[in-house]
């Protein structure tokens, strides 16, 4: 399993810029609308403090690499091309990128902070960039609320008699999404509405599916362009508004990122991913050496470029994930090395689940399972937590 985080905004907004940034793949970068007509996948990495230090380890990672201690952990990040005003009801490019977004479990909102980018994604200024907020999260809205009245149609159309459930059918309808019927009869109660869609007015079943997407879809604003002062001084002013308290923001720069992995590349500088500051090694000219001390100004006073910084957020903050490494009472995987792996997993996951998520014979035949590092027996329903390190013995 590997989660899929999504890159979504309006077009020219930087979504290409920051999918390069964090995978270095070629994707085309360019300030007109549509750059990006069919999704990319690229593989980002999150940081993991890794496990191996604490057993006196070197670890031998399988995939990703392991700097200084901090492991950098491989998930997937997809560029979905850049969506209008209207989409879900075809304008632009349309709902071909709607049905991407359902491929993604979490999705960063690359938003131009500097409101140099109008709704159509041409060049202007002075743009509200929560304009462009709100617009997605219409979009998404619309989209559901489509999927969610065909669902209240088939359930008010089922044949007279049927003890049907409405969260059992909107379950069914909108079972694409990964919900169930469980999930969806506590989001109808917790808007104070009863099991009942003739109760429903027009207003009621938006907030339905407004909810169903902030809980399928969750949402980080990266707040692209920070290096400029028109984006800092609507970040003040949007991040202080109450209306946007249910979302994450995340200040990023997407251009600076891709320089300094560029450069690290170049062997100019020294720069890990993340940090807030990098070493120059090499020779840059005059010219790079002044762009270089302006980013590193900038990481300085935001901690990063933001763009590692947004990846990881969304996974282990707004989906709530966590890492584990799997290995035995002393720490070591098997004979071929220690501490190989490292894998997320979700926030509720069980000692019986990683031990289906390794092998599905290794879950069939679990016994329990060992903390590594205080090498107690947990059993197969033993919350996991971020960072453990788990041993499971299985009869297979």
């Amino acid at each position: 399993m590997s989660y899929r985080i999504g890159l979504v905004g309006k077009p020219s907004v930087g979504k290409s810029s920051f999918f390069n940034a964090a995978t270095m793949n070629d994707v085309p970068e360019g300030a007109y609308p549509f750059t990006t007509i069919d999704p990319s996948v690229g593989e980002a990495y999150v940081r993991v403090d890794c496990a191996a230090p604490e057993f006196d380890e070197t670890c031998t990672p399988n995939v990703g690499i392991c700097r200084d201690g901090t492991r950098f952990v491989p998930t997937k990040l997809v560029d979905v091309a850049g969506l209008i005003p209207g989409a879900h009801e075809g304008n632009g490019l349309g709902n071909q990128f709607l049905t991407d977004l359902n491929e993604t479990d979490a999705l960063i909102h690359i938003v131009d902070f500097s409101g140099t980018t109008d709704s159509e994604g041409e060049p202007t200024e002075g743009h509200d960039p929560r304009e462009d907020i709100d617009f997605l999260e219409t979009e998404l809205d619309m989209w559901y609320l489509d999927i969610l009245e065909k669902g209240i149609e088939s359930h008010e159309t089922t044949y007279e008699g049927a003890d049907a459930k409405i969260e059992v059918d909107l379950a069914e309808q909108m079972s694409a999404f990964k919900t169930n019927k469980d999930e969806i009869k506590q989001l109808i109660l917790s808007l104070g509405l009863e099991l009942d869609t003739n109760t429903w007015d027009a207003d009621d079943r938006e907030a339905l599916a407004r909810e169903i997407r902030k809980r399928t879809k969750p949402m980080l604003i990266a707040a692209n362009k920070m290096d400029t002062p028109e984006a800092q001084a609507n970040w003040d002013e949007i991040t202080d508004d109450p209306d946007y308290d249910h979302l994450t923001f995340v200040p990023a720069s997407a251009h600076a990122e891709g320089a300094l992995k560029k450069a690290d590349d170049n062997d100019v500088i020294d720069y890990t991913p993340g940090d807030d500051d990098f070493e120059i090694v090499g020779d840059p000219s005059p010219e790079q050496a002044a762009g270089l001390e302006q980013i590193r100004e900038f990481i300085a006073d935001y901690g990063g470029t933001g763009v590692q910084q947004a990846i990881e957020t969304a996974l282990f903050d707004v989906l709530g994930c966590i890492a584990v490494f799997p290995g035995t009472a002393n720490g070591s995987d098997d004979e071929k090395g220690v501490f190989r792996d490292c894998f997320v997993l979700p926030d509720d996951a069980t000692t019986e689940d990683f031990a289906y998520f390794l092998h599905s014979d290794i879950g069939d035949g679990l016994l329990h399972g060992i903390d590594c590092r205080t090498e107690r027996q947990v059993g197969a329903d033993h919350d996991l937590a971020h960072r453990d390190v788990v041993e499971i013995v299985s009869t297979n």
